[in-house]
């Protein structure tokens, strides 16, 4: 009786699993001094959302340029924390903006996968720019390690539903990347594509999705 009662509970027998959205909005960081950090956090740009206290507890919120995901401060949370993920859709100007700001950011870099996989970190650019394989690491003033990945094709079954963009910037970067492809795909058919707008709108889409893109 027993095993039937936690099986009847298991996440993959479960006919709910799949009917609430789990939406990750916001993540708390240990901080040693709130003020601090929010002059760091501030500093980056990030959008100060919250500053307040609420039962003599002090809240205070930030949201990095685009993202869905906050970050609050904790003087009482465990760390410091690692290894939290900033996707960006290039990398390079991403980098040359934290150290504009006074941040100090390690050189890019990639995952060697040969002889093995993951056979250690090499300096630079992933080989052809490669989506999800290059990285930065920076640390705030307490330690909390923050990760840069580039992403620009989504592995598929990542993204469903409308092809949003998170800001403009990112929407420019997609557009630009379009233009490329589109070039090379005039290239190929030997002339001018009037109905590019299509082709662009496909290509985007795809790419968002991580489905095969048109040629």
């Amino acid at each position: 009786m027993g095993t039937t009662a936690i099986r009847s509970k298991d996440a993959t027998t479960d006919a709910r699993v799949g009917k609430v959205d789990m939406k990750l909005e916001v993540i708390t960081i240990p901080v040693a001094d709130v003020d601090r950090a929010k002059e760091f956090y501030g500093g980056l740009g990030w959008r100060l959302d919250a500053d307040f206290k609420d039962g003599g507890e002090r809240a205070v919120q930030f949201t990095p340029p685009g993202s869905q995901c906050s970050i609050h401060f904790g003087k009482n949370a465990s760390g410091p924390a690692q290894g939290i993920f900033l996707i960006v859709s290039d990398i390079e100007a991403a980098r040359d903006d934290l150290v504009r700001r006074g941040v100090e950011v390690s050189e890019i870099f990639h995952f060697a996968k040969a002889p093995a996989p993951f056979g250690g970190l090499v300096s630079g650019i992933a080989p052809g720019h490669i989506s999800y394989g290059s990285y930065a690491t920076f640390k705030d003033p307490d330690g909390n390690g923050w990760l840069l990945q580039e992403v620009t094709t989504r592995f598929p079954g990542r993204v469903a539903g409308d092809t949003t963009y998170a800001s403009v910037n990112d929407l420019v970067q997609a557009l630009w990347r379009a233009a490329t492809a589109h070039g090379e795909h005039e290239k190929r058919t030997g002339g001018r594509d009037e109905n590019w707008p299509d082709w662009y709108a496909a290509y985007m889409v795809a790419e968002h999705a991580g489905t095969e893109l048109p040629t």
